[in-house]
């Protein structure tokens, strides 16, 4: 698997990439799974360093983020879907999107697959969002959320 992140097919309105980084799925999940620490994964510039919610997110868990984008601030209460010890966490956005993170041990290190699954969104969000750029944008940040993971764990 390469340096850098490559796509994953997962279909219509989903973007995924993944990435090897050399570390253990304990050790991704335990800043994955802590909304207090989403600020050190995220690629976008968007999420900021403070948080409101548990230190491990559960399924049912709600949890809120303080964003800014365009220099605009604006806070963002997430609902977690999914959560599985070391091997994913998924939270659903207030528009309808998810934001997934799976964790697959493989040797030493992790493949580390994010996705950004927006069938959930209503129609006219999602065709508005994609005549504006976000989706795209959404897979930019994905691609540098990941290369920030594998940077941070690259061993010399």
């Amino acid at each position: 698997m390469s340096q850098t992140p490559e796509p994953v097919d997962r279909g219509t309105h989903v973007i995924a990439r993944r990435i090897r980084v050399e570390a253990s799925a304990e050790e991704l999940y335990t800043i994955i799974a802590n909304p207090h620490r989403h600020h050190e994964l995220d690629g976008s510039g968007t999420v900021r360093t403070s948080a409101i919610g548990p230190r491990e997110l559960r399924l049912g868990d709600r949890f809120r983020v303080d964003m800014r984008k365009y220099s605009i601030p604006y806070a963002l209460t997430m609902v977690t879907t999914a959560a599985e010890p070391h091997r994913v966490v998924e939270w659903r956005h207030p528009g309808g999107h998810r934001w997934r993170w799976e964790l697959q041990p493989e040797d030493a290190a992790t493949v580390v697959t994010e996705s950004y699954d927006y069938t959930g969104q209503p129609a006219p969000m999602r065709r508005l969002l994609e005549l504006v750029g976000a989706h795209r944008d959404n897979g930019k940040g994905i691609a540098a959320s990941l290369q920030r993971v594998h940077d941070r764990f690259a061993r010399t």
